[in-house]
C-alpha cells in the first residue's frame, strides 16, 4: 500500500473553486419575463419617507436618462433598464477597449399608498431620485387602537 501525502492547502483550492462555482450557477440569471440576462446588475437603493411623500434614490452610474424604465402602482414601484458603456483608447500603438452591459430589474414594495398619478424623478450624476407623493387617506389616516384586558378583571 502507497502513502499519499496529504497537502491541506490543495485541499482548501479544490473547496473554493467548487464554491466559486455553486455561486456562479445561483446566481441571478433572469428578468421577471424569464429573458437570460447573465449576471445581473441590482443598484444599490435608499427609500426614505416624509409626511408628504416617500422618497427614493437609486444609484445607477453609467447610464442614460432614455435607458431607464419605471413604473409606479399605488403600493410598489419597478425601475429596469439596460446598462450600455464603452471606452476605447488609443496609446502607443495600442488599443484598449472597456466595456460594461447589464440590465437590471428591480422592484420595491412600498411602506404606504401613494398617489402614483402624481410621481415625478429627476436623473443626474448617476442618481436617480424619484419622488412618490403619498395618497390623501394615508396622509389623514387615523387608526383607533383598542386595547384588550384579560377577562375577569
Amino acid at each position: 500500500m502507497a502513502l499519499i501525502r496529504w497537502e491541506p492547502f490543495r485541499e482548501i483550492d479544490t473547496l473554493q473553486k467548487e464554491m466559486n462555482r455553486l455561486f456562479d450557477t445561483l446566481a441571478p440569471t433572469s428578468i421577471g419575463n424569464g429573458e437570460k440576462t447573465g449576471l445581473s446588475f441590482i443598484p444599490a437603493a435608499e427609500l426614505t419617507e416624509t409626511p408628504e411623500a416617500v422618497n427614493l434614490k437609486l444609484e445607477i452610474p453609467g447610464m442614460e436618462a432614455n435607458d431607464l424604465n419605471i413604473e409606479v402602482t399605488a403600493d410598489s414601484i419597478t425601475v429596469n433598464g439596460e446598462r450600455k458603456s464603452e471606452t476605447k483608447t488609443e496609446e502607443g500603438g495600442m488599443t484598449r477597449t472597456e466595456f460594461r452591459y447589464g440590465k437590471f430589474h428591480r422592484q420595491i414594495p412600498l411602506p404606504v399608498r401613494i398617489d402614483n398619478s402624481k410621481a415625478s424623478a429627476d436623473y443626474k450624476d448617476g442618481i436617480l431620485h424619484i419622488t412618490l407623493p403619498k395618497a390623501e387617506e394615508e396622509k389623514n389616516k387615523v387608526v383607533k387602537v383598542s386595547i384588550n384586558t384579560p377577562s375577569g378583571q
